[in-house]
């Protein structure tokens, strides 16, 4: 098996463990991940003018994607916990869903990636978008939630 493809958080025995980034070199590092919201036009209508039930959508979806981004290592058993310097979280309409489209990029100067961060920015903020309007549209559809792109680390540049 190729280095490539050696699982980091999986011992030579089998056990999940995490990794020691101790003598790694800081870098800078960004990742950038992006998911999407597919609703009905009504319940995008709804949410563009500001009348779902509980208030604004996209402000509190934003919001609960950097907070969540700030709380991976919380989440995620083997994530270690970072000192992020920057996590943006975008929303943008998109009629051909439609829906909404969410992107976050993440950064920080480290010995670890913020891929897991910038995922968990986007998950977290698609299931608020879903919770905030549930109850107009209770067959919204998340999707596509992946890594767009990443640099930094010994892995380098990474781009889908």
């Amino acid at each position: 098996m190729s280095a490539d493809l050696n699982l980091t958080h999986i011992g030579a025995s089998g056990e999940a463990h995490m990794v020691d980034v101790g003598d790694k070199v800081e870098t800078a590092r960004v990742a950038v991940a992006e998911g999407f919201v597919k609703m009905k036009p009504e319940t995008l209508t709804l949410i563009r003018e500001g009348n779902a039930k509980k208030g604004d959508v996209i402000g509190t979806a934003r919001l609960a994607g950097i907070m969540a981004a700030k709380q991976t290592s919380n989440l995620i058993p083997l994530c270690h916990p970072l000192m992020l310097t920057k996590v943006a979280v975008d929303i943008s309409e998109d009629d051909a869903l439609p829906g909404l489209r969410v992107q976050a990029t993440v950064k920080l100067s480290g010995k670890t990636g913020v891929e897991m961060e910038a995922l968990t920015a986007v998950s977290i903020a698609c299931l608020t978008i879903y919770d905030m309007a549930k109850s107009a549209d209770k067959g919204m559809e998340i999707g596509s939630i992946r890594l767009l792109e990443k640099t930094g680390g010994k892995s380098g540049h990474f781009k889908a």
